[in-house]
This record gives structure tokens, sequence and C-alpha cells, in this order.
């Protein structure tokens, strides 16, 4: 293997949002052999730099399910926005359908006012975990906002004003598997987006060609490097293409059922530093 390209949440992070001390002496050990490494995350660039940069990690980073790449210093390698009108379909669906929906654009967060957000944002917790405290719903809240620096619109038709915008994707949370599904099968067979998922009532809506697997093989090809050599590690459906086309996809302890069905390796879960787990095994076998 070399190239190592990892997920963040539910992967390389914990669920207090941090990289393990294991996870990084992995990951450096591997660097010191000459394996390149890779975040590849839905997040923004800002969310996803920040945990890392935070123990001392320098990294290229694929972005937005694959919509923007950067290289080690932070310049765009990748740009693949969603058409507008696209863009519009979607979001009138899921407004339609009554579902939360954000919008991360190159002038960054956008959402539908604070109370809302923090409503929808509570409710949706409530579903996901219904033995939360409101304590602890309150804090991963406050996480979202500390992960993401959300800016707050009235309407779509703000949003459609601003200059120059490029949305890249567009994140919606349902409160119940009825309505998650009903926008789902209205969106489903829509040219000029493809739908993921990072976790339970969620939708995630990218370009086509703005998903993790083609934006990992797109960066290994500019370092010299074949997908055969890759390895990357994920939890959930938005990582599903960048677990299926590299060499060796490795699914996290914790991961939905569906990744853990269609990769042969298999790690702890990212409480149990499963980053540092699966790349110890892999060095064992080819260093």
């Amino acid at each position: 293997m070399k190239l190592i390209a990892s997920d963040l949440d539910g992967t390389l992070l914990n669920n207090n949002h941090k990289v393990s001390e294991a996870n990084v002496r992995a990951i450096q050990k591997a660097m010191d052999k000459g394996v390149k490494f890779v975040v590849v995350t839905g997040r923004s660039y800002d969310a996803a730099n920040m945990p890392i940069k935070e123990v001392g990690i320098t990294c290229p980073i694929i972005t937005l399910n694959g919509a923007s790449s950067f290289d080690i210093n932070g310049n765009v390698l990748r740009d693949i926005p969603m058409d507008k009108l696209v863009c519009k379909k979607v979001y009138t669906a899921c407004h339609n359908g009554e579902m939360y929906t954000e919008f991360f654009t190159n002038k960054g967060l956008f959402s539908f006012g604070r109370d809302s957000f923090i409503d929808r944002m509570t409710r949706w917790w409530k579903t996901v975990n219904p033995n939360f405290t409101d304590e602890e719903i309150n804090q991963k809240i406050e996480q979202r906002f500390q992960d993401e620096s959300v800016q707050f619109i009235e309407s779509y038709e703000q949003l459609e004003a601003i200059d120059d915008l490029k949305i890249y994707k567009l994140l919606s949370f349902a409160d119940d598997e009825e309505r998650h599904q009903q926008v789902y099968n209205e969106l489903i067979d829509e040219t000029g987006v493809v739908i993921t998922s990072s976790g339970y009532l969620n939708l995630e809506f990218n370009h086509p060609e703005a998903i993790k697997g083609l934006a990992l093989a797109e960066l290994a090809k500019s370092m010299g490097i074949e997908m055969k050599d890759v390895m990357s590690m994920g939890d959930n459906l938005n990582d599903k293409s960048m677990l299926e086309m590299a060499g060796r996809g490795v699914a996290m302890g914790n991961a939905d059922k569906e990744i853990l069905g269609i990769c042969k390796f298999h790690t702890k879960t990212n409480e149990e530093d499963g980053v540092a787990f699966a790349i110890e095994e892999m060095l064992k076998e080819h260093y």
C-alpha cells in the first residue's frame, strides 16, 4: 500500500471529534515508511483541517464528499459544484418533505435561521438517540457550531442572490423514516445529483462526479499511485465508492451494515482506535 485514505467522523475521529494519540502514532509510522496519507470527508475544508491540524497532521484533504480537493498547502485541486437548477429542485423536495437542509458553498455553510437550526437539530437528535438528555443534545448542537461556521439566512431566494455562489453539497435531516424515504424516492432518479448518507435519517446531495472514490482516484493518480495500492477506511454510505475502488477497503467496527458487507477487511470501532489497528495490520503484511 502506498496511500492511506481515511474518513473523519465515525472513522479517524472518536465520538469527541478528536484524533486519538494511537491513531496519530500509526499514521506517522506509516508516513515514516513512505506511505502517503489523505483525509476524505463530507466536511468543509476548515472543519476537516481543524482536528487534524490540532494533532500535527498535515496532508491533502478531500472535502464535501469529493466536491473539492486541496493539496498539503490548502491549494484547490478539484472543484465540482452542483448545477443551480438541480440544487433548487433538491431543496424544494427536501422542503416539501419537511427536512431540515444545510448548504455547503464556496462562501461557507448556510442554514435557515438559528432558532430553526436549533429546533430541528434538537428534534433530530431526540429521534436518533432518544436516551440523550437535553444537556447532551445541547452539547451536540454546540459541537456542530464548532465544527462548521454556520451563516443564517431567511429564504432560498436570499441564498440565490449571493454573487458568484457555488453550492457543493446539500445536507438534509428528516424527523422520521417516512419523510426520509419520500424525499429519497423523489430524487433518486434525478440526473445531475448523487445521493449518499453519513448517518441515520440524513441525505447528502452532490454533483454525480463529486463522490469520494472518484476524487481519491484523481488525487492518487496525481501522486503516481494506482488505486490497487490505496487503503481506504470508512464507516458510512458516503464512503462506499472509495471503499469499493481502493485495493484495500476497510470498514470500521461501527460501520453501517452495508459498508461492513462490501469490505473484505474490518477493523475496530472509532472509539477503539480502529484506524491505528487497521494501519498496523496493513504494515505487518506489506512492510
